[in-house]
């Protein structure tokens, strides 16, 4: 683990503040001791990340149960000039959510109720703290779809996908985060709570306040709870598995879902085999999905709320595709059994790598139209940076967003591999920028990709980003050293 991830050291230089007692004390007793973590044991959870890239320390995890706990400890962070880092599951891929510099942990998991479901509103109002398993759940119980879809949401929370814009697998259909808030409750750095908690669809009433929290990674404001759409549940779900020459095959066969299934689309993830590979090396219960190996595989589901003739249009969609040559096998689930294998390769493709050595991961988008030249130009790029690495690219592909993951060359040192880190960066986010591309298209910013951001950041949009963190955090006490 690094303790100090900013691997081009503009957060370096950030000094520690320590906190006395007495301080910590105050702080404590907003929540009550029980509440109050200082044990280094009982803090691991909080302070070290899902992939074990970062390692944080903080002398204080406070958990609120409530905003106006949230209001009061905020508000004395202000007070005090103490700094403070909001946090959800502790999902957060770029370090957004770890304390590296002894400031307090806010963990937002106990502001956990679903405060109201709407069926005929078709919204549902949620607490920060609740779990995107959670939020799906409750909207199947009054048979709607919360449409946000990611393969952590067990542990995710709601204000942890707004506050880092959260994408997934769902997102060509239904948009990412963003796309399904209606209001929101913030509060801001000077301990004010903003409500504005409203269901209406149409609401012009001067700026939409709400979007300057969502994506900004806690450090304009914590969000602590939002009133979110929900859709009608599908009633018809349809997904295969397809084997291709090439992602230029991926992409034209995306071109004739598009034109015979329109909005049925809901996902359209793409894989390479050698990533495949890797998932049925290191996880248990996978399976090839197809008798031969392809180079290039696309995993496709329509949904629809027609009960009948999805199936239909999927299979003519294959089938055009193989008259076209696009195609050269698929397997079209006959169970959910079935379809839950087909998604357990592609949730797993991030996961596995992990068990094969030193990796080192972009999470990109260009426009959908230029993936397969973009996959060309960047294989090339990493070739040049560190001869044999392996590219394992996989993702979005309807929505153009890759998660560009560069695995170090067989037999070589992970450490000496990784070491590379900066200048594999640096190869693959020329590319990006060439094919007018985001070097984040759903992780954030945080702190790996902070000291990158002057660099493909509009000047002026980068001086609005910083007049707007003067003014409503003047103090920098909320997650200070992320995103700018």
């Amino acid at each position: 683990m690094l303790d100090t991830p900013e691997r081009a050291g503009p957060n370096q230089a950030r000094a520690e503040r320590a906190i006395d007692a007495p301080l910590l004390a105050r702080f404590a007793t907003i929540v009550g001791d029980k509440y109050a973590i200082t044990d280094p044991h009982m803090q691991a959870p909080y302070v070290v990340e899902m992939r074990d890239l970062f390692q944080g320390h903080t002398p204080l995890v406070l958990r609120p149960a409530s905003v106006t706990e949230v209001a009061a400890i905020v508000k004395l962070a202000n007070e005090t000039a103490t700094a403070i880092v909001p946090q959800g599951g502790n999902t957060g891929l770029v370090g957004g959510q770890t304390p590296l510099h002894n400031e307090i942990v806010l963990s937002l998991n106990r502001l956990d109720r679903i405060r109201e479901v709407d069926a005929t509103s078709n919204t549902i109002t949620c607490e920060a703290g609740v779990t995107l398993q959670r939020a799906r759940e409750a909207a199947e119980a009054v048979d709607r779809l919360y449409p946000q879809l990611l393969p952590s949401e067990g542990t995710c929370t709601i204000g942890g996908n707004l506050s880092t814009n959260a994408g997934g697998t769902a997102a060509l259909a239904y948009g990412v985060a963003r796309s399904h808030v209606l209001g929101i409750e913030v509060v801001l750095a000077d301990g004010r709570i903003l409500h504005d908690l409203n269901k209406l669809k149409k609401d012009n009433t001067g700026y939409d306040l709400k979007n300057l929290f969502i994506g900004a990674e806690g450090t304009l404001g914590v969000i602590t709870a939002a009133v979110l759409r929900l859709v009608p549940r599908p009633r018809a779900v349809e997904t295969a598995f397809v084997g291709l020459p090439s992602p230029e095959a991926a992409l034209a066969l995306l071109t004739i879902a598009s034109e015979n299934a329109g909005g049925s689309i809901t996902s359209y993830e793409l894989m390479s085999r050698e990533g495949l590979e890797i998932v049925l090396r290191y996880t248990a219960g996978c399976r090839d999905p197809l008798e031969a190996p392809h180079p290039w595989y696309v995993l496709i589901e329509l949904s629809s709320q027609t009960q009948s003739g999805l199936r239909a249009v999927l299979e003519d969609i294959l089938e055009r595709g193989i008259e076209r040559g696009l195609v050269d096998d698929a397997a079209v689930a006959e169970s959910l059994e079935q379809t839950k294998a087909f998604w357990r390769i592609r949730e797993n493709f991030g996961e596995a790598q992990r068990h094969a050595g030193g990796s080192i991961k972009h999470d990109i988008s260009v426009p959908v139209a230029t993936v397969p030249a973009f996959l060309s130009d960047a294989a090339a790029a990493v070739e040049r940076a560190v001869p044999g690495a392996r590219p394992l690219p996989f993702g979005h592909l309807g929505d153009g967003n890759i998660h560009y993951n560069v695995n170090q060359p067989p037999g070589a040192d992970k450490a000496e591999f990784l070491a590379h880190w900066d200048a594999m960066n640096a190869a693959v986010y020329e590319v990006v920028k060439k094919y007018a591309g985001s070097i984040s298209a759903e992780h954030g910013i945080g702190v790996i990709k902070r000291h990158q951001l002057p660099a493909v950041k509009d000047p002026v949009a980068l001086d609005l980003m910083r007049s707007l963190k003067g003014l409503l955090d003047p103090k920098g006490i909320l997650n200070p050293g992320k995103v700018l």
